[in-house]
């Protein structure tokens, strides 16, 4: 090594030691572009990659360290890095079949040597690939492997990975007591001190992804709070951004939509540099999130986003079609994920198994029973019933009681509903997830009514009615008060035009009708144009300007150190090189299994060759150029647009006249403004 290269390396090291990852991955890159770097910097360079969120350059430098130790006769330094290589893959790209090529490698170069600790990564890679498979019972036997060679080798990681990867192929095959079991042993090992911070991430993710793909959310809201206290101390990765995932889906549940979505939306900027198809994960967590909350374009945004990198984001795109009233078109989506579901392998979600389907079933009821097709709905909620005695869930449970209910309702057994919906609330209450238990007192006040109990359905309806208000979610709330019979009472002055913010509403009053409005993020936007007629907000500075306020708008979002040009290209040069290697490993993957007859394993592999071949079509133009990705002038100008339309569209629904004065007064684009008629000028009160 060069005394230059040498610097640069000390230097590299010096500044990993320091946490200044970003830099060391520089300066690595830097000493490696001089001459370069030998297996063990390049292992080096590795971790400094994936912790700067360079993914690409990570496995890159893994696959030249199999390279180089092969070159010199290492077969055991060879198999130790194709498992790292392995690893990688598992847990960021989600490609099994360049899985299974590499663990293949590594088991051809580990065969006739004595048991080492690779050979118990090996198993926790062979182990994943399995479970993420869905064969279960091959996983568990992997999983099995890893926990004992990891014990006689003194890998802990592995044992406590083996362990949890188990306990969760056990509840996938309805073996939940054995496999919560499992967890608990498994989980002791984040407060060992055993193992590195790495390791003790993975296992808190494992262990809330097992949690939570069973609905255990008392348990899952525990892990997530130790996993916090990790991210924020010691965070590194993708885990990062996984962490902010689970958070999310938790507020979500708990009713804090707003903390919600900034979350969801700070997830995805964490999460962007690393993950590949399940990039689709926290986009359908944020549509989900932003379909509750009734903001409908940004729900669809976020779901079609998601569907864009290879995602399932059923059942949420189907129910955001019923909330925009095409029940037809919701109820063709939902039919079609039921019947054709889309095998995308996940960690962070159960396979292809009931406990997947669950709430597919779910959303088939509600869609179903709104659509008049009965018979579908009571399919659907059997199904949903023999899914919840099969995993002994509470969350199960009480959406297997709210669908029965539901059809129940519908088929005119009023009785039998009214204790569907009763059992439902009084689940959803305890565990503590106040929208759905406020969907439970709907179902259960639509049932008094029908028992002629008006007195019992008003006081069930403004129950809901208070939740659905307190929770965000507006179109609920709406549908409630109309259940009820009330309208919120406004005063506002006569002939004013009024657009001000009171509490979680808004006071709209415009040429002598006032009304009120939930708060939205384009209410925000709104009323900064309203407030400076004739002047152009740029978007970034409209977003500035409404800052923290606003529902949804990031607290992290800087402005000032925004770029003005394009974000470069969707794919560098590093990742197009990734997805071609990784067709070729494919293509081997594809023949295997058709010689074998795995048809299974082959149409998998060919879906995840469709999905790189698709990608690189959307980072290639014309002639074969880059194309650029969008910039964050280019995002906010998008989610500005949006937003105003949305918030204007709610206004126009009840004040027809203020909503046709917007459409003709307000102009967006990169740059905003509110232009009135001059001949007419409003005076606003704000």
């Amino acid at each position: 090594m060069s005394e230059t290269t040498k610097s640069s390396f000390q230097q590299a090291q010096e500044a990993s030691s320091r946490g200044d990852l970003v830099s060391a991955y520089d300066l690595f890159v830097a000493a490696d572009d001089a001459e370069p770097l030998g297996p063990d910097d390049l292992a080096l360079l590795a971790d400094a990659a994936y912790a700067a969120g360079h993914v690409d350059r990570a496995i890159e430098s893994w696959e030249r360290v199999h390279a180089a130790n092969l070159s010199t006769g290492d077969q055991l330094g060879a198999a130790g890095a194709a498992v790292r290589v392995a690893m990688h893959l598992l847990m960021d790209t989600g490609l099994m079949a360049p899985v299974r090529g590499w663990t293949k490698r590594a088991e051809r170069l580990l065969e006739g040597l004595d048991e080492t600790p690779v050979h118990a990564w090996l198993a926790v890679a062979r182990n994943y690939e399995r479970l993420l498979s869905g064969d279960f019972s091959t996983a568990r036997r992997w999983a099995r492997l890893a926990v004992e060679i990891g014990t006689r080798q003194g890998e802990p990681a592995a044992v406590a990975l083996g362990r949890v990867a188990e306990g969760r192929a056990l509840i996938y095959e309805g073996e939940v007591q054995r496999g919560l079991n499992l967890l608990d042993e498994a989980a002791v090992a984040t407060v060992s001190g055993e193992l590195d911070p790495v390791s003790v991430g993975m296992l808190y993710c494992e262990l809330l992804c097992a949690c939570q793909a069973l609905a255990q959310y008392d348990r899952a809201e525990e892990w997530t709070a130790a996993y916090e206290r990790w991210r924020n101390e010691q965070g590194v990765g993708s885990l990062r951004g996984r962490c902010r995932v689970h958070r999310a889906e938790l507020l979500r549940l708990r009713g804090h939509c707003g903390e919600a979505e900034t979350e969801a939306l700070l997830a995805c900027e964490e999460l962007r540099p690393y993950l590949r198809r399940e990039f689709g994960w926290p986009l359908t967590e944020l549509g989900r999130i932003r379909l509750r909350t009734a903001d409908l374009e940004g729900a669809e945004e976020a779901f079609l986003s998601a569907h864009e990198v290879g995602w399932d984001p059923q059942p949420g795109l189907a129910l955001l079609r019923l909330a925009q009233g095409d029940i037809e078109a919701a109820a063709r989506s939902i039919r079609d994920a039921i019947d054709h579901p889309m095998n995308v392998p996940s960690k962070e979600l159960p396979p292809n198994t009931e406990l997947r389907r669950a709430p597919l079933l779910d959303a088939q009821v509600e869609i179903a029973v709104a659509a008049g097709d009965l018979e579908r709905a009571r399919w659907a909620a059997g199904e949903l019933e023999k899914v919840a005695a099969s995993f002994q869930s509470r969350s199960l449970f009480a959406s297997a009681a709210m669908s029965r209910g539901r059809v129940q309702l519908a088929d005119g057994e009023v009785s039998a509903a009214r204790i569907s919906f009763d059992e439902a609330l009084q689940i959803w209450s305890e565990i503590n997830a106040p929208f759905e238990a406020a969907l439970a007192r709907t179902g259960l006040a639509q049932a008094h009514r029908a028992e002629g109990d008006e007195d019992r359905a008003l006081m069930e309806f403004r129950a809901a009615t208070s939740t659905f208000e307190r929770v965000g979610a507006v179109y609920h709330a709406d549908s409630a008060r109309q259940s009820v019979g009330e309208a919120k009472p406004v005063k506002v002055e006569a002939d004013a035009a009024v657009f001000r913010r009171e509490g979680d509403y808004w006071c709209v009053g415009f040429e002598e009708h006032t009304c009120r409005v939930r708060d939205l993020r384009g209410m925000h936007y709104l009323g900064r144009l309203l407030a400076d007629p004739g002047r152009e907000f740029h978007v970034v500075d409209l977003v500035t300007a409404v800052g923290e306020g606003s529902v949804g708008v990031s607290a992290d979002f800087d402005a000032a150190s925004a770029p003005t040009g394009d974000a470069g290209e969707m794919l560098d040069t590093r990742a197009k090189d990734e997805y071609r290697r990784r067709l070729a490993d494919i293509d081997e993957d594809v023949e295997e299994a058709r010689a074998l007859g795995d048809t299974e394993r082959a149409a998998m592999a060919a879906a995840e060759r469709d999905f790189i071949v698709r990608e690189l079509s959307r980072a290639v133009g014309l002639s074969g150029r880059d194309r650029r990705a969008g910039s964050a002038s280019e995002r906010a100008r998008a989610s500005v647009t949006q937003a105003v339309r949305h918030a204007m569209a709610r206004i126009k629904e009840n004040n027809k006249d203020l909503g046709e004065h917007l459409d003709r007064a307000v102009r967006t684009g990169t740059y905003c403004v509110y232009s009135p008629d001059p001949r007419a000028p409003v005076d606003w009160k704000l």
